[in-house]
């Protein structure tokens, strides 16, 4: 399991997940298959922006899940959608 952010906000999160080819937008990230999971609009989404920082949820945070597909195939999925 990994989280992170990106340089953009919530939009260039959005957008970087909506790319992914291999790895799955899941609203949860136990999974064999690798998941990505935006809290800011899946698990927490009926919070409003204010609610999101005091609960320590970033807009551009990304939770991501690997699973047990191939690393080369992962690594390239993320960062051809990183482009």
């Amino acid at each position: 399991m990994l989280t992170f952010g990106l340089k953009g906000g919530r939009k260039a999160a959005v957008e970087m997940m909506d790319k992914l080819k291999l790895v799955a937008i899941v609203t949860h990230v136990a999974d064999a298959r690798s998941c990505v999971l935006h809290p800011a609009s899946h698990t927490h989404r009926q919070m409003n922006d204010q609610e999101l920082l005091e609960a320590g949820v970033q807009p551009d945070l990304i939770r991501f899940s690997v699973g047990i597909e191939n690393v080369e195939d992962v690594i390239a999925d993320v960062e051809q959608a990183l482009k």
